[in-house]
């Protein structure tokens, strides 16, 4: 096992660094710790095929395939006959009640996963599904089902109709990884990305009770990139995610992926470079780098772009197989924290075989930035054995933990300034396939984390969904 790195970004010199006074006052705090309190069936025929490495039923850029709302969790999943289908049960103990929606999946692809969100302006459950850069499946609950679940049954027939649209809010036919966000103030956001793989833009919407809005586009696929092999001038931006922190700062880290595998050693890599990040203090109209400085106005021909180079924290070339959509947070102090992985120069500057090279020498890495701007960056010294990302948790006390492939948890204290990662619990019981969603809104509401995940199977044999909860410190 590698000795953990820990770097100082824009800081190369020093290769630790002094702890800031925020995290030297969490000394006194509890570090990072497990408990197994439940493991409850969803489903045991869920729908199981392998695309694109994943499940369609459990990736990470669904950011809410499991989400906690007013003492009742809901989950989404594909059921064995394509149908998709919602639970929810009330917290911590109460059986899951199950509905199945009109709709069934269309293809065997990953990439059509089901997403929720809560819009708590009006107490509705939001659904978006099955689509991989064309159309999109949208519904929404009755008004106050999940503000006040008590006073409806859980029923198909609370639901409105599946859509192509957002209540006649049209998008684009080129739809893709939807995420839902609310606001600070109670109003929903929907980001997603148009466009294609290596052509595409980083959008978002907005409901504010009444009706949808669409913001528009916030991110530019044009621009000249350049690497020592060659050049691309098309390209999309891929997510980590996007979350508001305590000062409600909207904060959205990402890298780049090029059209053109020229910029690559290897046509057998990943074209995804840089680990950047930028923010926004107005809900997403705006959005600053690193610096400050303003790089994008929401819905104009003023986006974010490669070209922006204050938006790196690291620069990271395509030769490394760089993982888009890993993980992030922001923690109780304002402070983002992202995971990525990748393969270290260590082992080669050359990915010749993205799979291949990923699950024999992929490393993931912390990083994030303190509270006076510095970034810092820390390599977790359990290699994820995978091709797929983890998911970054934070409990009350901000000690991280990372969820990674098969369920397995490693975690570090905030008192060390995050580099004492160590393994809290491996997963082997859980016999999960590759990776696993997590319930942010049922950490933050009673740190709780549970975890959703399917049990691997062979083919298109279905298998177990499942929910496990951890009790994290108090």
């Amino acid at each position: 096992m590698p000795a953990r790195r820990t770097i100082l970004l824009g800081a190369l010199a020093a290769a630790t660094f002094p702890l800031t006074s925020a995290v030297a006052g969490a000394a006194a705090r509890p570090g990072p710790s497990v408990r197994r309190l439940a493991d409850t069936q969803l489903d045991a025929q869920a729908l199981y095929f392998i695309s694109y490495d994943g499940l369609v039923n459990n990736n990470s850029f669904q950011k809410s395939g499991l989400l906690t709302y007013r003492g009742h969790q809901y989950a989404a999943w594909y059921t064995a006959d394509r149908t998709a289908v919602l639970a929810r049960r009330r917290l911590p103990h109460g059986p899951w009640q199950t509905l199945r929606l009109p709709h069934r999946l269309r293809y065997d692809d990953s990439h059509n996963v089901i997403s929720l969100g809560v819009s708590p302006v009006d107490g509705r459950l939001h659904v978006l599904m099955d689509s991989h850069s064309d159309a999109f499946f949208y519904l929404k609950s009755a008004r106050g089902l999940v503000s006040d679940p008590g006073r409806s049954s859980w029923s198909a027939a609370h639901f409105g109709p599946v859509q192509n649209t957002l209540d006649g809010t049209p998008l684009t036919d080129r739809f893709t990884y939807p995420q839902f966000l609310a606001t600070p103030e109670g109003r929903l956001q929907l980001l997603y990305r148009t466009g294609v793989s290596g052509n595409g833009q980083a959008a978002l919407a907005e409901y504010d009770g009444a009706a949808w809005r669409n913001l528009g586009e916030w991110s530019d696929a044009a621009g000249l990139y350049t690497s020592e092999h060659g050049s691309s001038t098309a390209r999309s931006m891929y997510v980590n995610g996007f979350d508001y922190g305590p000062d409600r700062a909207l904060h959205v880290f990402f890298t780049w992926r090029e059209q053109n595998a020229a910029v690559m050693c290897s046509p057998g890599g990943l074209s995804n470079h840089e680990m950047a990040h930028v923010s926004s203090a107005d809900r997403g109209r705006t959005w600053r780098d690193l610096s400050g400085a303003r790089v994008a106005v929401t819905g104009t021909a003023d986006r974010v772009s490669v070209t922006d180079t204050g938006t790196i924290v690291e620069a990271i070339g395509p030769d490394h197989s760089l993982m888009n959509q890993e993980s992030q947070a922001v923690d109780s102090a304002g402070r983002p924290h992202a995971l990525w992985s990748y393969v270290p120069g260590r082992f080669g500057q050359c990915t010749t075989s993205y799979a291949a090279d990923r699950v024999a020498n992929a490393r993931t890495f912390h990083m994030y930035r303190d509270s006076g701007g510095s970034w810092h960056k820390t390599e977790i010294p359990e290699p994820p054995r995978s091709t797929q990302r983890s998911r970054l948790a934070l409990d009350r006390h901000d000690n991280a933990y990372a969820i990674m492939p098969r369920g397995k948890i490693v975690a570090a204290s905030a008192a060390s300034g995050w580099t004492d990662w160590r393994v809290l619990y491996d997963g082997a019981d859980l016999n999960a396939y590759g990776e696993v969603l997590i319930d942010e809104l049922r950490l933050k509401a009673d740190g709780t984390l549970s975890v959703l995940y399917q049990q691997a199977s062979t083919g298109t044999t279905p298998s177990p969904i499942r929910v496990a909860d951890f009790a994290l410190p108090d």
